[in-house]
């Protein structure tokens, strides 16, 4: 029996809110400060989602590897994401069109929304349901 990881399942499952984010994002801010806010948002919402699914499907690798590997994807691979969001910010920040203020304002709620589906959906299951381990030797051997 193969079992779904559950950071892939996790992306799996977030992921299809992406686009409803996104239309949702680019309406409000067309509607508060115009255009410009609109595709300014809607890239931070769409930041979000490829943090996201990198944080999701790099762990689902690191996982399988050891745990160790895990740990420094994790920890590692936060501060690789976050610079990667300064980065695209201070990049997309040399456009004309490009809204810092409409960018963050769709960023950060857009994050705090999906750490709470996140919790969500992994609340109620014990840490050790969430990964599956190989078999150890037949009859107790070692």
């Amino acid at each position: 029996m193969s079992m779904v990881e559950p950071e892939r399942e996790l992306v799996r499952r977030l992921l299809p809110w992406a686009l409803p984010a996104l239309a949702v994002a680019f309406m409000l801010g067309v509607t508060i400060g115009g255009w410009n806010a609109g595709w300014s948002a809607a890239i931070g919402i769409a930041v979000v989602a490829a943090n996201f699914s990198a944080h999701g499907l790099s762990l689902a690798w690191a996982a399988r590897l050891s745990p160790t590997v895990l740990f420094a994807v994790g920890m590692g691979g936060f501060v690789v994401r976050l610079g990667a969001i300064l980065i695209v910010m201070l990049a997309l920040d040399r456009l004309a069109f490009f809204s810092p203020l409409a960018f963050v304002a769709a960023l950060v709620p857009a994050t705090v929304a999906l750490l709470v589906l996140e919790l969500r959906l992994l609340s109620g299951r014990f840490y050790a349901d969430l990964w599956t381990f190989p078999a150890g030797p037949a009859g107790g051997e070692r």
